[in-house]
This record gives C-alpha cells, structure tokens and sequence, in this order.
C-alpha cells in the first residue's frame, strides 16, 4: 500500500472508538459492564446526541429531495415560506437534487453565502471567490493538495499548525508528503497563540529542517481547545503572514459556538480588509482562505456534509486550478449546498417562519452555554484534572497528572499513557474520551478531549459516571 496511507493516523476515531465498538458487540450478546449504554464524547457530532435539526431546514431540505410534494402536500404540512424557499433551490439546480452542479457549487448558494460574510464583516464579498465543498474538511484537503508541492532532496514543503490541533491537518500533511511544522499553542494563556513562539517555530523549520513552510494553519474558535482569539492575536498573525509570505488557512466552523462575552468570534477576513489587506484586483499581499461548514454552530448537521470556502488575496489563476481539482469531484453534494444556502440565509426577523426558527436555534446554543460550564466545573473537580474555561467551539481539553504506575502500565502496553487513561475511562464508565496524545502536546504533559453535547437532561448521570470512574482509575493507579 501507500506508505502514507498506513502512516495517516486520525485519533478521533481511533483506538479507544474501535474498542468502544467491540463492549457495544459484547453487550449485546448479554455481557456484563458497570454501565448500561455508552457515551460518545469523542466527536463533534450534535445530532447523535439527541440535538434536534431545526424545522424550517429540514422542511426545506424535505422538499427539495421530494419536489413533488411541493404541489401534492396537504395544507399546513409545511411552512408556506419553506416552500418558498424550496421551489427556489430546486428551480436554481435545473432538475432538482439529483444532478450534477457546477463544481464550484450553485451560483444563488454562493451568492447567499457572499452575502453572509459582507453582513458578517462589513466588507465586500464575491460569489466567484466561494467553493460551495463537503463540509469544510474538503476544502481544506483541496487547498493543501494545490499547496503541497513533491520536493527533491529531502526537502519537503510544511504548514505551521497549531499544537494541540485537530488531526485532519496532520493527517492530510501526511497523506500529501508536506511536514506539519509545530507552534504551540499557550495553555497558561487559555490556549492562546504565541508570535514569539511561532517565529522561532517558522526559524527552525526553515533553517534547521530545511523545510519551505508554505502557509499557517488556524482554528478559531480551536479545536480541540475550545479557545477564542483576540482582534489583536488575528492581526498579529495576519502581519507575519504577510511579511512571511504564508497563505492563511482559517478554519472558522465554530465562529456561531462562543461561551464568554469578553471574546466575540471576528473573522480573519473581516481583520485583514480592516488592516487594509482589502484584496483589490493584483493586491495578493495577503493570501487567505476561510472555512465554514454546517456541521457546527446550532445546526449539527454533520451528516449532509455542506461547507465552503472563501478565496482572499488568491490570483485568478491559482483559482483556476482549484476549480480544475474541483472538478475532478463534479461538484460537493446538493443537499449539502442547500443547507448551506439555509444555514447563511435563515428565516429573517419579519418572517413568518422566524419565531421558530429563533425559538428552536436560542434554545440549543443557551443549552450549549449551560453546557460548557457545567463540563469545565466538572472537570476541575476531578484529581489530578485541570481544565481551562471553555470559551469556544464543542470541546474541553483538560490537562491531566497521571501516576508512575498508570505510565508503566502504559508503557508496557506500548500505547502513550493518556490513551491507556481513555480506555480504562471506557472500560470503567462507559464514556468514550479522545487522548490528547492524537492532537498533539507539549512533551511530558497528558490530556483528553471530551465533547459537552449530550443533553442537558442527561448531563448529571453523565458527569457522575465521569467522577466514579476517574476516581476509580486513580485509586488503582496510585
């Protein structure tokens, strides 16, 4: 096989969910464990964990998928205003949810998405510089695919991406033959991002290593650190960027999850025209790419794969060529397109359809709120636990002092110790956590990622199997 494919390693789905499987086989032959259902904390996932879809999307999306209905249904079936919107999409797809689209995505989708962004920031935005993808991880893989270049010698092109980051980078640097140049980020400091420590990882990289870092990786609000940037961290990156001369890949799928008030979610686009990198026709100064997916914020729609990213900066002719590998795909998935469409334009305050829509996206994301605290609380509780505040995005990632002897049980298992942690949490709560070691962390130090999205109702049985087993775990391994 392909080396880099046996040496792509992804940890959210990894060894601890392969093992969560094999009790679920297990108890449903009957076998016996001190829980009765396992809980999936691994993965940002909203819907498996009982978050409902909101209604006008999903009528929406309904009747798109079954035009006909748009004439046949009963009366009060569907919100007239959904039906609207349906017969729009429909109409823009030329035959409906079944064919192909153009491979950039459909022209009134991506205009509705220009439109976003330009209410979002106060500045302009285009339909043409916006790729319409499946969920933000394809346009992420389709920008580093271009940026990635076969090097000679053993010199590699590389990315500066955060640590602890979200394995899709890593994974895709590894699949692509590129290096994945580390800067870590500041726990001390809630997570923040260091200039100081992101020079001398760009220095490194290039002077000792050889390695031609092409761009920097970004996650804001982070994953899996559930942290929030300043306005002033934005623009200090987007500075060396530009005197660095590295592409920006800003990954902003959580900017509608914020906890704190102190640090509102601003967009790298809307700092950069701000800072005067305005992207005018031949200014390529600043060359950004933003990502955005519906699979976050208060939709959770994972499973219909919409995204898009946004081109700054990005000479027409390397636009060119992402259409070109664009279209190797066709194009992204229509129902993806569409609820992307409903996620940037949803009903309007004036709108019939709005009371519902508000009502229904104010009750997840004010659960969501209470959520992340109780979580953060919980986890400080613990012994040996330190968990910083959850500021942003669907995850804690809270530090964790393991024992000697939890390390040499570790050890001679030949696995890192905070997944032994994991899978004893399993195998002793039934809670699916995700080892730090899979998101990267400063050396000598353990953590584990954990999620806050079952529900709110089951919130307390859920923290106090967190508590037993911990408290289990360290007992035995003290």
């Amino acid at each position: 096989m392909n080396k880099r494919v046996t040496q792509t390693s992804y940890a959210v789905r990894g060894r601890v969910l392969d093992a969560s499987m094999r009790i679920q086989a297990r108890m449903a032959d009957g076998h016996k464990y001190p829980f009765d259902q396992i809980i999936a904390l691994n993965i940002g996932n909203p819907q498996a964990l009982e978050q409902p879809p909101l209604t006008f999307n999903r009528q929406v999306l309904s009747l798109c998928m079954y035009p006909q209905l748009l004439d046949t249904a009963p009366p009060g079936l569907f919100d007239p205003e959904a039906v609207e919107r349906a017969r729009k999409y429909v109409k823009c797809t030329s035959g409906g949810m079944g064919v192909y689209t153009n491979s950039q995505g459909m022209q009134s989708v991506r205009e509705e998405v220009a439109a976003f962004i330009a209410q979002r920031d106060g500045h302009p935005a285009r339909a043409d510089r916006v790729f319409l993808t499946n969920g933000a991880s394809e346009g992420v893989k389709l920008l580093m695919q271009c940026m990635l270049r076969e090097m000679a010698d053993g010199h590699a092109d590389g990315m500066l991406t955060p640590i602890p980051q979200y394995p899709l980078y890593s994974a895709t640097l590894t699949l692509l033959g590129g290096r994945l140049v580390p800067y870590h980020l500041v726990e001390g400091r809630n997570w923040g991002v260091s200039i100081e420590e992101l020079r001398e990882s760009l220095a490194v990289a290039r002077d000792d290593d050889g390695v031609c870092v092409r761009g920097i990786c970004i996650i804001n609000p982070g994953n899996p650190t559930g942290s929030v940037l300043t306005e002033e961290q934005i623009a200090d990156i987007i500075r060396l960027a530009v005197e660095e001369n590295l592409v920006v890949i800003a990954d902003e799928v959580y900017q509608a999850n914020v906890w704190q008030q102190e640090r509102p979610f601003v967009s790298f686009k809307k700092v950069a025209c701000d800072l005067g990198y305005t992207a005018e026709p031949g200014d390529h100064r600043l060359q950004l790419v933003s990502f955005h997916s519906t699979s976050k914020g208060y939709m959770g729609e994972c499973g219909v794969r919409g995204g898009y990213m946004e081109l700054h900066g990005i000479s027409d002719d390397i636009k060119a060529q992402l259409y070109k590998l664009a279209s190797l795909s066709l194009c992204s998935n229509t129902a993806g397109q569409v609820m992307m469409g409903l996620m940037v334009n949803p009903p309007k305050e004036g709108d019939k359809s709005h009371a519902l829509f508000a009502k229904e996206r104010d009750a997840i994301l004010d659960s969501m709120f209470r959520r992340a605290k109780l979580l953060s609380d919980a986890l400080n509780t613990l012994e040996g636990v330190s968990c910083n505040s959850v500021d942003g995005a669907l995850y804690a990632f809270p530090t964790i002092t393991l024992s000697k002897k939890a390390r040499d049980i570790a050890k001679e298992r030949g696995i890192p110790a905070d997944e032994y942690y994991c899978l004893e949490m399993l195998e002793r709560a039934g809670i699916i956590f995700v080892p730090g070691s899979g998101f990267g962390q400063a050396h000598g130090t353990y953590h584990f990622r954990t999620t806050f999205l079952p529900p709110e109702n089951k919130f307390p049985i859920m923290l106090e199997r967190i508590k037993a087993g911990h408290a289990s775990f360290m007992k035995d391994h003290a």
